[in-house]
């Protein structure tokens, strides 16, 4: 069996353009006739992936780009290397009528560690 007939059963094998179905018997391409039984069709599954960035492609949309963002550095002792700085950040993780609790990232080892 053919590559093309394996994966893209519902494209043309000539010219690659989507087949479209003529009769219950079969399907043929609207470019160049090429014609394919709907039994070899029959069953087979088709699934499309579409990502942000083909979307973004399609729009002519520029691409996305990465920005670093830099937490806030404060004065406390990393529990692993007993360095005195560490970037902090606060999250609300428990119910909303308690307090929200701060984690925080040893600048030298990347330790991390929380207070609630």
């Amino acid at each position: 069996m053919a590559f093309w007939q394996a994966r893209d059963f519902l494209f043309c094998g000539v010219c690659g353009s989507l087949l479209t179905f003529d009769s219950v018997r079969s399907a043929s391409c609207p470019l160049c006739g090429f014609k394919r039984k709907a039994k070899e069709i029959e069953g087979k599954e088709t699934r499309y992936t579409v990502t942000a960035e083909d979307i973004r492609r399609e729009l002519k949309i520029d691409p996305f780009e990465e920005v670093l963002v830099r937490r806030p550095v404060t004065s406390k002792t990393c529990p692993k290397c007993n360095h005195s700085k560490a970037e902090y950040y606060s999250r609300q993780v428990r119910a909303a009528d308690e307090g929200e609790t701060t984690f925080y990232e040893c600048t030298e080892c990347r330790h991390t560690f929380k207070e609630n």
